[in-house]
């Protein structure tokens, strides 16, 4: 499945502001809606989460097709990095570690922001990132018939 890169910028975008809101006012309740929603994206595709959901209902038909759309592994597994980070986060609040819960939620908005901001995907590069060592690890270990 491919995804449109407009959408995942838009989805940054909110998640921006949402974790801005929690650094403000160090609400767990609200970290842990957004990490449902980062969980939505990890567990059930991109499809599936309500920021991609909004995107497709809200903006998408106002700006047309995208020129070009990218696969959806790597921003699933952005997904997921965001979800460790805001589970971090919520336990941190949860259990009064408040620099743990400021911190992964610092963390978490870092990359959503160089996304929403540059189009630039932290978790994204990444996930390409273990690809590459993980393929050229495989190779290695190949032996020739």
């Amino acid at each position: 499945m491919h995804v449109d890169p407009r959408g995942q910028r838009f989805g940054a975008a909110l998640t921006s502001a949402v974790l801005v809101v929690v650094l403000i006012t160090g609400s767990g309740p609200l970290l842990a809606v957004q990490a449902a929603v980062f969980a939505a994206g990890a567990l059930l595709g991109l499809r599936f989460a309500p920021y991609g959901w909004l995107y497709k209902v809200a903006v998408r038909p106002r700006i047309g097709p995208p020129a070009e759309t990218e696969p959806e592994a790597p921003p699933r597994f952005a997904q997921g990095v965001g979800l460790a980070f805001a589970l971090a986060g919520v336990a941190g609040f949860g259990f009064g570690i408040t620099w743990l819960g400021l911190g992964a939620t610092a963390l978490a908005l870092a990359a959503a922001f160089l996304n929403a901001a540059f189009g630039f995907c932290l978790g994204c590069e990444t996930y390409l990132l273990v690809r590459r060592i993980t393929t050229k690890s495989h190779s290695d270990r190949e032996v020739p018939v």
